[in-house]
């Protein structure tokens, strides 16, 4: 049996099928209990916490970039939520790979050392619309982490949240570093801490996230990030490495997603496309960490890439335009774009892309 009915699959597309429905929007009330007043259309923007609070825009809740360059989109949606007001940068996020505190060990190793803290935070993540998220150092995803193959890591973690969280990284470690409830420091209460410690091993594009039960949840609200362990001797070089993550936001207590989203804010690079130079060596490490939805995608528009499934080999699987993933799969996408000009960038499945998961490259000459 299909998993959408056409009347709820109508329902949710039409929250986000263009400026018209962003400016009209009702303020929703996310899953978790909070009840966020306000109307859209601009009139009164919800409540937010903290340095996030700001005057709604006077362009009905579409932020200034939308109104300007909506046209541009050709029909195509837009009207991100400011960045200052959402909490969330996904342009910054991009390449800001987080490599820790670094000393040198006796044995002459470099050891990495991180301080990451749960915590909840409200994120306006459309406008009208916001997420009580479960959070690491206040970010949606957490910070990427970055080492090098043999690195000695410590990530000295924090419950600053108001439930049990932990953090599990794909890699190879010992079990009582494996961040499971029963296993080793198992489940971190309230205003505890615990130090996880392990090599940097092996080396690719991984994650991390929260493995408290219940899962789905203490993923889907946002307590995941990327980890990048690079090769011993390094990759060849490129010209930009970004990160971008896939996930999705579960907003009102169902079994299923209302809004997708690459490093957290749906539409973002629609109005801000990601800027790149023609024939540079592009390095993404794309993860997927969407919840409640059984696979995911990524597809370029105009141009091929080679994929390296997990990063693991330094020899690619496949030259193609678009990729699947499920959940907790991820790999390195190397693009160059010979031709300047916008290309979408997408997942390749249409109600995703409605809902969020779209933007664009825009290649100028270098």
């Amino acid at each position: 049996m299909p998993k959408f009915s056409l009347e709820r699959l109508l329902s949710r597309r039409s929250m986000l099928t263009g400026a018209a429905a962003l400016a009209a929007v009702p303020t929703l009330q996310a899953s978790g209990g909070h009840d966020h007043s306000g109307t859209a259309g601009g009139a009164q923007s919800p409540a937010v916490t903290g340095s996030m609070a700001t005057q709604p825009s006077r362009t009905g809740g579409i932020s200034p970039a939308a109104a300007n360059n909506h046209a541009g989109h050709a029909g195509f949606a837009g009207g991100s939520v400011p960045v200052e007001r959402a909490g969330i940068d996904p342009t910054a996020i991009l390449r800001d790979f987080d490599r820790g505190k670094t000393s040198t060990l006796p044995d002459g190793r470099t050891l990495r050392e991180w301080d990451i803290v749960a915590v909840d935070q409200d994120f306006e993540i459309a406008p009208g619309v916001v997420f009580p998220g479960w959070s690491y150092n206040g970010r949606i995803p957490g910070p990427t982490l970055w080492a090098r193959e043999g690195d000695l890591l410590r990530i000295h973690f924090t419950n600053a949240g108001a439930h049990p969280h932990t953090m599990h990284f794909h890699g190879v470690h010992r079990a009582e570093m494996d961040g499971t409830p029963g296993i080793g420091a198992g489940s971190i209460a309230p205003g505890q801490s615990f130090t996880y410690e392990f090599d940097a091993t092996p080396f690719g594009t991984h994650l991390y996230h929260c493995h408290q039960s219940p899962l789905a949840p203490h993923i889907a609200k946002g307590l995941y990030g990327g980890f990048i362990i690079e090769p011993r001797e390094g990759r060849p070089k490129a010209d930009d490495e970004m990160v971008m993550v896939m996930n999705g936001y579960n907003t009102d207590g169902g079994d299923d997603n209302e809004f997708y989203s690459v490093n957290g804010l749906p539409f973002h690079f629609m109005d801000f496309p990601v800027q790149v130079k023609q024939n540079a060596l592009v390095r993404i490490h794309v993860i997927n960490v969407l919840e409640y939805d059984p696979i995911n995608s990524f597809h370029v528009h105009g141009n091929f890439f080679h994929y390296y499934p997990t990063g693991t080999m330094l020899t690619p699987s496949e030259f193609t335009d678009t990729i699947s993933q499920v959940q907790g799969q991820r790999g390195i996408v190397e693009i160059r774009f010979p031709y300047p000009g916008k290309y979408m960038f997408h997942a390749h499945k249409t109600e995703f892309a409605e809902l969020g998961w779209m933007g664009f490259f825009e290649v100028t000459a270098a």
